[in-house]
């Protein structure tokens, strides 16, 4: 399926800008959807076949009138309260879930092919062990939970009205616009003005996953998904916490102190982020381009350019 014409909500952070380059690579207009005045307008990449939006959230069905009829795929990113407290303020994230569901009708509206929603590994609970798309999901926390009820939803609906959905849980993501309140970009930033970095023992098997990666990964699933399949983001490629923060130390500065075992784990914390993407390689030909160290390699250099 040849992605022409592209609607993004949330174009403004790693995934969306990330995807908005590589459906350019590939020749797809794309319609990056944003929050009016939005301080991070000016992440979104300049191009003439880039159209900004500006529509917020709870105001998404007035898309229908905004944007040409004429829609291939909608990839819903949007979604308010995505750390700290507010990923247990149950308000936000029912309210997430009705807009998730105008985003839908839009879709419909829109003569859209393809539904494409960015669900979380948050929607498993913690654990112990890879997951699947076909795990159980137990959330324990409103996000996790309202991320988990958007897809089933947005599924239904979609199944209702003709539109292939498809359903992509993110685990660990990095890269360039990502927010500064991540481990990688917080480190960094800390790496560079030589700052002390402290850290938790790092015993978590995770796995990391570039968001030019994920973006490649978003743009085959609305191409070749299959319908009602959920895919799970990552790189495929799993060694602990502590390896990959030594590893992004030696890369960005060597000569600046990082200590493990000085924070302690979070309550509940997940000690295994790792998953099967088996069915995204299959249904796909999706591979990773990037390993962990060349994507540290590529985000420092954007970072150091600005």
């Amino acid at each position: 399926m040849k992605l022409k014409n592209v609607v993004i909500t949330g174009p403004t952070g790693a995934v969306g800008v990330a995807l908005i380059r590589e459906l350019l690579n590939h020749g797809s207009t794309v319609y990056a959807v944003c929050h009016k005045n939005s301080k991070r307008i000016g992440n979104i990449p300049s191009s003439e076949k880039v159209h900004i939006v500006e529509c917020n959230l709870d105001s998404i069905g007035d898309l229908v009138d905004m944007i040409p009829h004429s829609i291939d795929a909608f990839y819903h990113f949007a979604w308010d309260g995505t750390y700290g407290q507010s990923r247990n303020d149950a308000e936000t994230q029912c309210r997430n879930i009705v807009d998730s569901m105008e985003a839908c009708r839009v879709a419909k509206e829109l003569g859209c092919k393809v539904f494409v929603g960015a669900g979380s590994q948050s929607e498993y609970g913690p654990s112990d062990r890879m997951k699947g798309p076909k795990d159980v999901c137990l959330p324990d926390n409103f996000y996790g939970a309202a991320k988990l009820a958007t897809s089933q939803m947005t599924r239904v609906y979609c199944k209702q009205n003709g539109i292939r959905h498809i359903w992509c849980r993110i685990f660990s993501l990095f890269g360039p616009c990502d927010g500064e309140y991540t481990m990688i970009m917080s480190s960094i930033r800390k790496m560079l003005h030589k700052e002390v970095c402290d850290f938790t023992k790092g015993e978590q098997i995770w796995d990391y996953i570039y968001s030019k990666d994920a973006a490649k990964a978003f743009r085959l699933v609305g191409q070749r998904g299959i319908d009602g399949s959920v895919y799970c983001f990552a790189s495929g490629q799993t060694r602990r916490l502590k390896e990959y923060i030594e590893s992004m130390h030696q890369i960005v500065n060597p000569d600046c102190e990082i200590r493990f075992g000085t924070i302690p784990y979070y309550e509940h914390q997940a000690m295994n982020l790792t998953a099967d993407i088996s069915n995204l390689k299959k249904d796909t030909g999706f591979e990773p381009s990037y390993t962990f160290e060349e994507g540290i390699v590529d985000l420092l250099k954007e970072l150091t350019q600005k």
